[in-house]
């Protein structure tokens, strides 16, 4: 087993709601390596930010409650640390950049008073010195003039320049691990290249391992050293970047893969679609939850859930079929 920086083992999350408990994620477990990147990938609905944000306690109870596993962080299991333990890593060991900058940001309070919070409170540091660092910050994050734009307000900035903010914010005190839940999706395309490739010169710069959570296999396929695809609140495959793209297995990575447009292809071609819609999930899924959208499902896929098993070096999937002979596994 490798060393990890972060081991999670069998984390499930339930949320109550008018019809019923929702089992949101069920029974997820990977580890996160030192320096490694780390893309995390599915459609809206499969588990992939309710994992991380019960990773760092931020589920907000009720409705939502971890109902087991564990996430081990140097050792320490961050879900059993007391309020004022888990608030010390937030921010500190453990950075976040959050979906949607617009709504993370405060909007009545400046983008200085919101950077220089976290240095005065995790590091100690003086109104002063924490407004300098904050300059550097926002300079290092790539925002021009950033002594005068520390009193302007969020509003006051555009989408991609608020994201710069909220990754400056999120690396303030140089955390060890940096988890980015779709930084890019509300972005165009040319300014989510400049995100990507920010994030990428600072993990160079600053050696942190990162989680960057898409439902765009194409945005991590330069950027991550490995990949976890997730559907139904579970892990379905696990690979590194490389050997997920020549040699996806599961059928679900496949159409995702599918989905994606070719610039190497010369004649034109219809993309690959998923019929269907994800499940939702009311009970413990019992069978193998893609079954329903899956051409190559069998009669067992419908008795029994697939556990994440080898196929290949540091290769595992969860599923039934083997997609390139259409027998069973």
């Amino acid at each position: 087993m490798p060393d990890y920086l972060l081991d999670v083992q069998g984390l499930e999350t339930t949320f109550k709601t008018p019809d019923g408990v929702l089992y949101a994620v069920n029974g997820v477990s990977f580890g996160l390596k030192e320096g490694e990147t780390l893309g995390v990938v599915g459609e809206s609905g499969c588990g992939k930010s309710v994992t991380m944000l019960s990773v760092l306690r931020l589920i907000p109870s009720p409705p939502g409650k971890v109902t087991e596993g564990k996430a081990l962080f140097f050792d320490r299991d961050l879900l059993k640390m007391s309020n004022e333990e888990i608030r010390q890593v937030r921010g500190a060991q453990i950075g976040m950049v959050f979906q949607d900058p617009m709504t993370s940001l405060n909007p009545v309070l400046t983008i200085g008073r919101q950077l220089e919070e976290p240095l005065m409170l995790h590091i100690g540091m003086t109104k002063k010195q924490a407004s300098h660092r904050a300059a550097e910050l926002l300079t290092m994050a790539g925002i021009s003039n950033a002594e005068d734009r520390l009193n302007d307000y969020p509003h006051q900035y555009s989408g991609g320049m608020r994201q710069r903010v909220m990754i400056a914010m999120a690396l303030a005190c140089s955390p060890q691990i940096l988890i980015a839940d779709e930084p890019t999706t509300a972005l165009d395309v040319t300014i989510q290249a400049q995100i990507v490739d920010l994030v990428r010169r600072l993990r160079d710069e600053l050696g942190m391992a990162i989680i960057w959570i898409t439902h765009d296999l194409g945005v991590v396929a330069g950027f991550a050293q490995r990949v976890i695809v997730m559907y139904g609140g579970l892990i379905i495959e696990e690979a590194p970047i490389r050997e997920l793209y020549a040699n996806p297995e599961h059928p679900y990575t496949i159409g995702l893969l599918g989905s994606l447009p070719r610039v190497d292809q010369k004649e034109r071609t219809k993309l690959y679609s998923i019929e269907g819609a994800p499940p939702v999930l009311y009970s413990k899924p019992t069978a193998c939850p893609f079954a329903p959208r899956c051409k190559w499902a069998m009669e067992h896929c419908w008795k029994e859930n697939p556990t994440l098993d080898s196929v290949g070096p540091e290769h595992r999937v969860a599923c039934w079929v083997d997609t390139k002979t259409g027998r069973h596994r």
